[in-house]
């Protein structure tokens, strides 16, 4: 009797789960992984011999290190740094540091193995990593984070390199953590090389490199849009995050139509009902990402602050997560669901629990996940390091049209693998076809290199 995709799965994640006990995150990416590549799995027995699921499960290292520095008091702190070195078989490692409290190494595998397909999404040579560290840089002073970040290149150095993994700024690192970072690397080296991306345009950075995230999740939900016949032109849109993603995704909305009727941070919701102006959103991208302030400080017109709450309550088309992973639960989902929401965008990595895709699937909602719609991070990472390779710096507008175009060429890989798990009538299922799209790529390649 043939075995059922439910028995598949399930026995794939016993083994997964017997090696990776309590890693909570990494599983939950794992899981949702194997659920959408598991009958072209079955149905291929060159991946079933080459046992490439298990394979792609299991990072190719994860280095763990103690990172020791002096704090503006004179007291020695310690923290601890971490580099996952997911899969290579598509080009070097690729994938951001992550400075929070919350940084674990089940948090940096499940981000280094979103990476590993999101990389092979965009087309280009770029394998999968993630890092960073517990540190926390809010509330530290600018020395202080210099020192952390000097303290923790002089251990990272021996595993990064141009042709080797370049890392790049995530949550908690941005181009001044990167800067100090990139500073350190070249006085342990002596060289000058890119081996870390969004850097300031001063020395090697990218043109549109802070804005890659925010710009790519629009411009691949305009494509999702214009699949469906429609535009962003007066769309209501909910943005969770008041970081770099959330921002220039607002941004570019606003650019394209839309109205961007919430952002939010750790404390509560900034809303507005008509949508925030152009103006404004400059106004909190100074307030947030120059100043770090919060949002429960501005006083705007037209706009209110809601303590302790989300922006899934407010009525909207479109929602776009771009804060921190499982944010948006089931009870959001269904909350979405009722005001009539056509899209989940997810702006960051893993916002939306399993439960809550669920709903969202069930009620025919579009669903755009992360290792598709942010890519244009990455992405630009990617167009950094060419730019780095050849010592020419491309335009403004050379990015952001090579931006917009990568994003089409994701939207169009998805839409493609979609119809493998598709049934006749039904949405586009971007999940499966994010999810197929970025598995055949680095399946291929692992069949190719033989046994590694």
């Amino acid at each position: 009797m043939a075995e059922t995709i439910t028995s598949f799965v399930s026995r794939f994640m016993d083994r997964v789960e017997t090696r990776n006990a309590g890693q909570t995150e990494f599983l939950q990416a794992i899981r949702e992984v194997a659920g959408s590549v598991a009958p072209l799995v079955m149905d291929n027995q060159d991946y079933r011999d080459a046992r490439v699921l298990d394979r792609l499960a299991e990072p190719d290292r994860a280095l763990s290190f103690r990172v020791t520095w002096l704090d503006d008091q004179g007291v020695i702190q310690v923290n601890r740094g971490w580099r996952v070195q997911f899969n290579h078989v598509l080009g070097p490692y690729k994938g951001g540091l992550r400075f929070h409290p919350s940084v674990s190494e089940s948090i940096l595998k499940f981000l280094g193995f979103e990476q590993t397909l999101k990389n092979s999404l965009t087309g280009l040579p770029m394998g999968g990593a993630k890092g960073g560290s517990d540190f926390d840089p809010k509330g530290r002073s600018d020395a202080e984070v210099m020192r952390f970040c000097q303290s923790l290149m002089t251990e990272l150095y021996r595993y990064v390199g141009m042709d080797t993994d370049i890392p790049a700024g995530d949550i908690g690192v941005g181009d001044r953590e990167i800067g100090y970072l990139f500073g350190q690397f070249t006085r342990l080296t002596n060289s000058f090389e890119g081996v870390l991306t969004g850097k300031g345009q001063s020395f090697g950075g990218s043109a549109v490199r802070e804005e890659a995230t925010g710009y790519g999740a629009v411009y691949f939900l305009r494509n999702m849009l214009e699949q469906e016949d429609r535009d962003l032109e007066g769309l209501r849109i909910a943005i969770s995050g008041a970081g770099n993603v959330a921002l220039f995704a607002a941004d570019k909305a606003v650019a394209e139509g839309a109205r961007v009727v919430s952002v939010s941070d750790s404390g509560g919701v900034l809303a507005s009902k008509d949508g925030l102006s152009c103006d404004q959103i400059k106004e909190i991208q100074e307030h947030k990402l120059r100043r770090r302030g919060r949002l429960s400080d501005l006083d705007m017109a037209g706009t209110r602050y809601i303590k302790g709450s989300k922006p899934w309550d407010l009525d909207c088309d479109i929602a776009m997560p771009c804060a921190t992973q499982n944010e948006l639960d089931a009870e959001a989902a269904k909350s979405l669901v009722k005001s009539g929401v056509m899209a989940v965008v997810e702006g960051a990595n893993m916002p939306t629990t399993p439960d809550a895709i669920e709903v969202l699937r069930d009620a025919e909602v579009l669903f755009a996940p992360g290792k598709a719609a942010n890519a244009g991070g990455v992405a630009v990472s990617a167009f950094e390091r060419s730019q780095n390779v050849t010592g020419i710096s491309w335009s403004r507008e050379q990015v952001d049209c090579q931006l917009q175009q990568t994003m089409a060429d994701i939207h169009e890989t998805c839409v493609e693998h979609a119809e493998y798990s598709r049934q006749s009538g039904a949405h586009i299922d971007y999940l499966d076809g994010a999810n197929i799209g970025g598995f055949v790529k680095v399946a291929d390649a692992m069949l190719a290199h033989g046994l590694t």
